[in-house]
């Protein structure tokens, strides 16, 4: 277990430099640099095995770049308990036998620290987030149970129990309805209200550009990264996505040939 780390609050909540990532000799990450600001709200928007979900992985600590440096508050990310880092839907066990209550409550785990049990402020937590997220009435049921809309919801309830700062949403929207999806971005406009980061891989351009303060066009290395307007240029597409690439009428894009998995879960356990 790594020890809390504090934060220096003159640092960017996320300062990334000069990040580099490979893996069997592949180029996942290749001299990536941003900043984020607190409260900001970011899509990541690239083709499939871009490196999005590479990212997310190096800035929540689950890998470690090869060279350059993630820092949050000014220092390395482990030991850090704000980072909410939530996976894609399709790498989570959803036959595992805990309740919704459960999995919210290891949110608060860091928080806990080994071998103690959680206290009456644990479950408020708890509680306050599954209500935040609507959840309520389904904190005892198996997480099996739960529609791809109340999935997603779970892990923003459980990212919110841990008090997290800077959440990481990868595919949050994927194979979701309509409905559910405009859901998830009511949450997120709750989320900007509370001062909380967020940063979201997404393959659907028109969400992004309606949803987001800025938006990072990823293809290993940052092709673009600003506001909607600025990075959703024809020829930046083009340089992105190449021929998996189409726009519509010579100029709005909102035609990419792309699934939705991002293509990248095999390497990066």
């Amino acid at each position: 277990m790594y020890p809390h780390t504090h934060h220096q609050t003159n640092q960017p909540i996320l300062d990334v430099s000069h990040l580099n990532f490979r893996y069997n000799g592949h180029v996942a990450l290749e001299n990536v640099t941003f900043h984020l600001h607190e409260g900001e709200r970011v899509a990541v928007v690239g083709p499939n095995g871009a490196g999005k979900s590479t990212l997310f992985k190096v800035v929540a600590g689950v890998l470690q770049p090869n060279s350059g440096d993630v820092n949050i508050y000014g220092s390395r990310p482990r030991g850090h308990v704000c980072i909410g880092y939530i996976p894609q839907r399709t790498h989570v066990d959803w036959n595992f036998p805990v309740s919704v209550a459960d999995v919210v409550m290891m949110g608060r785990s860091a928080k806990l620290g080994p071998l103690s049990w959680p206290h009456k402020r644990d479950w408020e937590f708890v509680n306050h987030a599954l209500e935040t997220v609507e959840l309520g009435n389904l904190a005892s049921r198996q997480i099996s149970q739960l529609s791809g809309g109340q999935q997603q919801r779970m892990f923003i309830a459980r990212a919110l129990a841990q008090e997290a700062e800077l959440m990481l949403m990868d595919e949050p929207l994927s194979g979701l309805d309509t409905p559910a999806q405009e859901g998830i971005l009511n949450l997120l406009d709750r989320l900007k209200k509370e001062n909380v980061t967020v940063m979201v891989a997404t393959h659907d351009l028109e969400q992004a550009a309606s949803h987001f303060d800025r938006i990072m066009l990823l293809n290993h290395r940052i092709v673009a990264f600003g506001e909607p307007g600025h990075v959703l240029q024809t020829e930046k597409l083009l340089q992105a996505y190449g021929g998996r690439f189409r726009a519509l009428d010579g100029e709005q894009i909102l035609t990419v040939d792309d699934c939705c998995d991002d293509g990248e879960h095999d390497h990066t356990h």
